[in-house]
């Protein structure tokens, strides 16, 4: 099944929904209109059974060049004080949304990830760039500081000394340097992007969903946390997961410990087998 309207496009296949900014003509900036509509797709795909993983890529040559400036800039300064941040409300509140996705997410970048950009980058929980992908902070050049959360996601993902080149100079860097800096998992030849991602994608999708989701939140929570506070945090976690879908853990222990069918270390147990929780 396919579906557009407008600024987003996706189609959902063999249980990945492959999700795309559709400004292909203005390099996929993120506008109050697009912003709007993301949130409406990922409202639809979120508890679909048909979905266990969402890919974000972009139409055309870009992911997104970020925030469109004529539209989310000029125009809705025009229009005031309140029209500015209903924008920024609707443009972070998808990227909040994302970052807490109730399936894993993955942004495949195919080309241009500027600015703006950063936010739905860090909010997918894993990131593959093509080579020839362009990456930039380019607020500097135009007389701003990278706001949005810009400046925090390359705080979280680089070295002090990166974050602050990145920046301060506003310079392009390719999808391998990208991988250097860990902005994303891995940079590889734009013809492999999408093999690559279905292939990570198809190995969560054989993975149990409580416990990816479970697994996803605890890495982001536990970041800002002490040790302690994290240890308590985890148990209580772990103790939730197990309360919700108990037989599926009972049936990864039942495969390993009496059929020896699967290697925890090596693979995913048979999910197929897991009798419906009462």
């Amino acid at each position: 099944m396919t579906s557009a309207i407008e600024t987003v496009a996706f189609d959902v296949e063999s249980g990945i929904a492959w999700v795309r900014f559709n400004r292909p003509e203005k390099r996929n900036c993120m506008s109050p209109a697009l912003n709007r509509r993301m949130m409406e797709v990922l409202d639809e795909l979120e508890f679909r059974d048909d979905v266990g993983v969402l890919v974000l890529s972009g139409e055309g040559s870009a992911w997104s060049a970020g925030m469109d400036l004529k539209e989310y800039f000029r125009e809705t300064e025009a229009k005031g004080f309140g029209a500015v941040r209903r924008a920024q409300a609707e443009a972070y509140g998808w990227w909040r949304r994302l970052r807490w996705y109730q399936k894993p997410t993955i942004a495949m970048v195919n080309g241009w990830c500027f600015g703006g950009g950063y936010g739905p980058l860090f909010a997918c929980d894993l990131a593959f760039a093509a080579d020839e992908a362009q990456f930039a902070l380019s607020e500097i050049n135009w007389g701003i500081l990278p706001g949005g959360g810009a400046t925090k996601v390359v705080v979280e993902l680089l070295s002090m000394r990166d974050a602050m080149y990145h920046a301060l100079t506003g310079e392009l860097i390719g999808g391998k340097k990208a991988a250097e800096w860990k902005l994303v998992n891995e940079s590889l030849p734009a013809a492999d992007l999408k093999a690559r991602v279905s292939a990570v994608a198809k190995m969560l999708l054989n993975k149990n969903p409580v416990a990816l989701k479970a697994t996803k939140d605890a890495i982001r929570r536990v970041a800002e946390m002490t040790y302690d506070n994290a240890e308590d945090y985890l148990v209580r976690a772990q103790e939730a997961a197990n309360f919700h879908d108990n037989n599926g853990r009972k049936e990864g222990i039942r495969q390993f410990i009496d059929e020896k069918s699967y290697k925890p270390g090596l693979g995913a147990y048979d999910r197929s087998q897991t009798p419906k929780q009462d």
